[in-house]
């Protein structure tokens, strides 16, 4: 009897302590929030200061490649006295720490997942601005980044089953089911989603590795194949419609020019890319909006695998669109 006790006593223990360490763990709950909004969190009169004022300059600047301005990121400003509950939920999170020593902590998790909270802190007003200052860059790719793979993520939920993609061209590539194959070649694809205002779109196609030389021209050179890419398959509305005297109308994309395309090198997939940001039009048609073309270098295949996104959004604002084909092409496997 009195080692049936002793079990019993020691098997409640047991549970008194298990029960004890599961009520210790911590349950993070996820994350919330619309893409590119950054809660920022600071007292009002900082806000309305030098210190937010400096937040601004660095968050919310105008993103190059559209036809308005827009800013990189939606932020919304919480005093650290309401900061509490669902709020402490978005996905991203900057938040100034004054009256501490000067630093930048970049932290995983810490009141939801997945979530990159960026805590700022300086014993004053300039330590903090000098602290945002130099770290700018980095912090916008912080968020940047964050935001290009919940994208990637909300769209796994229902990914395409194009597998003519991968058979034609060598890759694989991660866009939701909303989006069709609107035009289909040997070696090119033209993949649509209808949104609510136009369209956005992906171009899908490969050419030679001798096609695209890295020298000084890189601009000249991405124009002059996307524009012969995109006549060939693009086509305005009235494309071969007759004129009143009797010609045929052409009608197809290309580059706008008055607003000089941005090339800048880059690496997707682990590979050398090109990465070209600019405005397309129609000739001969009205409708326009903004591109992002990347070129990737595939050397054990002897090819540039090129994607781009391009937006027709008119009368929207378009860097959502633009950060979620973004996070399409980003999402690019190459045999």
């Amino acid at each position: 009897m009195r080692n049936l006790f002793v079990s019993i006593l020691t098997l409640l223990l047991v549970v008194s302590c298990g029960d004890k360490k599961s009520s210790d763990k911590k349950i993070v709950l996820d994350s919330s929030g619309n893409i590119n909004n950054v809660s920022v969190i600071l007292e009002n009169d900082l806000w309305d200061g030098s210190i937010g004022d400096a937040i601004r300059n660095v968050l919310a600047a105008p993103i190059y490649g559209l036809p308005q301005d827009e800013p990189t990121f939606t932020l919304s400003q919480i005093p650290p006295s309401v900061f509490s509950g669902f709020v402490t939920k978005n996905r991203t999170i900057l938040k100034i720490e004054m009256g501490k020593e000067s630093e930048i902590q970049y932290l995983d998790n810490v009141y939801a997942q997945p979530q990159k909270v960026i805590v700022v802190s300086g014993k004053d007003r300039k330590e903090i601005i000098d602290v945002i200052n130099e770290n700018g860059a980095n912090i916008v790719d912080t968020f940047r980044t964050m935001e290009l793979k919940e994208r990637q993520r909300q769209m796994a939920k229902s990914p395409h089953k194009f597998e003519v993609i991968e058979q034609k061209l060598g890759f694989t590539i991660q866009f939701d089911a909303a989006y069709f194959i609107a035009r289909e070649a040997d070696d090119f694809f033209w993949i649509r989603k209808d949104i609510t205002t136009g369209t956005t779109n992906l171009l899908l196609f490969t050419v030679p590795l001798h096609a695209i030389k890295k020298n000084d021209s890189l601009a000249n050179q991405i124009i002059k194949i996307r524009d012969s890419v995109a006549k060939a398959y693009i086509k305005g509305r009235q494309d071969g419609e007759l004129k009143s005297n009797g010609e045929k109308i052409e009608s197809y994309m290309t580059t706008e020019l008055a607003y000089a395309p941005f090339v800048s090198e880059t690496m997707v997939n682990n590979k050398f890319a090109i990465e070209t940001r600019g405005i397309w039009d129609l000739k001969n048609d009205f409708m326009g909006g903004p591109f992002l073309n990347y070129a990737i270098e595939d050397k054990a295949n002897k090819r540039w695998v090129i994607i781009e996104g391009f937006a027709f959004a008119p009368s929207v604002e378009k860097r959502d669109y633009m950060l979620e084909l973004e996070s399409i092409i980003k999402s690019v496997k190459i045999d």
